[in-house]
């Protein structure tokens, strides 16, 4: 992966000319497409369309050809990404709370010898900024889906990053739950300051929330502000089938609702 300082185009993550082959089978066919800096930027398409790996890329942990340029933090350090996964399997068996499981990654000391104090007033922190702070003590096995992700979504804050990327963090939440995800990750986004780049199976959260789309099916169909490029014509050149249900004329600034969702499910590519 290469690094960046030039700042001149906004760019957090520029994309060009990238590849990904597996098995044979090209999964990413010549990718090119920017995240503008400090933007909410979501990938969307149908399921086997390269957007995990478009994301796994990025983050260096697929081969693939072309370049990737990821702009440098302040003072020309690396810049630090924080990662969400769709999904984190674990024993729910084990013994570990949730302030256990936030410190242990983070302190020398096993944590049989105790918490450390630093370390865990920074994770109480930042359970309280995803609004958690009372599971703290709970035993991370008897925690829900959207508790959990929100234990992911502090563990990856706590990375300080510029760039947040995350994997259809709302999978398995409902229409309630997903919104008031968005709307936190907003509120962070908006107070902390990263660039967020996001893989979404849900068109109304993404015209919703999103302030930049990259329109996916193994090749980059469109990207831009969601009002620019989620048309009628764009979701059915990407999902193969009449969507025609996004009005961009309903979008102001690019934020409104739509009455469909992409995809759903899970995509391995």
């Amino acid at each position: 992966m290469m690094w960046s300082t030039d700042k001149t185009k906004g760019a957090s993550v520029r994309l060009e000319n990238v590849f990904v082959d597996q098995d044979g089978l090209t999964i990413l066919d010549n990718v090119t497409a920017w995240v503008p800096k400090g933007s909410h930027t979501a990938i969307v398409g149908p399921n086997g369309a390269g957007k995990t790996t478009l994301l796994l890329a990025i983050l260096g942990q697929t081969a693939y050809r072309g370049r990737i340029r990821i702009e440098c933090g302040p003072n020309g350090r690396p810049a630090r990404i924080g990662y969400v996964p769709q999904r984190f399997a674990f024993d729910r068996n084990l013994p570990l709370t949730v302030l256990e499981f936030m410190v242990m990654g983070r302190q020398r000391l096993p944590l049989w010898f105790g918490r450390g104090r630093k370390h865990s007033t920074q994770a109480r922190e930042l359970l309280s900024a995803v609004k958690i702070d009372g599971l703290e003590n709970r035993r991370l096995g008897a925690l829900s889906g959207g508790e959990i992700q929100r234990v992911l979504l502090a563990l990856a804050l706590q990375q300080d990053p510029d760039l947040l990327v995350l994997d259809e963090p709302a999978t398995g939440l409902d229409l309630q739950g997903e919104h008031i995800y968005c709307e936190l990750l907003d509120e962070l986004r908006r107070h902390i300051g990263f660039t967020q780049l996001i893989v979404s199976h849900d068109l109304a959260t993404v015209t919703h929330h999103a302030t930049h789309v990259i329109c996916l099916n193994r090749k980059v169909a469109a990207e831009g502000p969601p009002r620019n490029v989620l048309t009628h014509e764009t979701l059915t050149a990407i999902f193969g089938l009449h969507m025609g249900l996004v009005d961009s004329r309903a979008m102001p600034d690019g934020r409104s609702s739509c009455s469909a969702a992409c995809c759903t499910g899970d995509e391995h590519a």
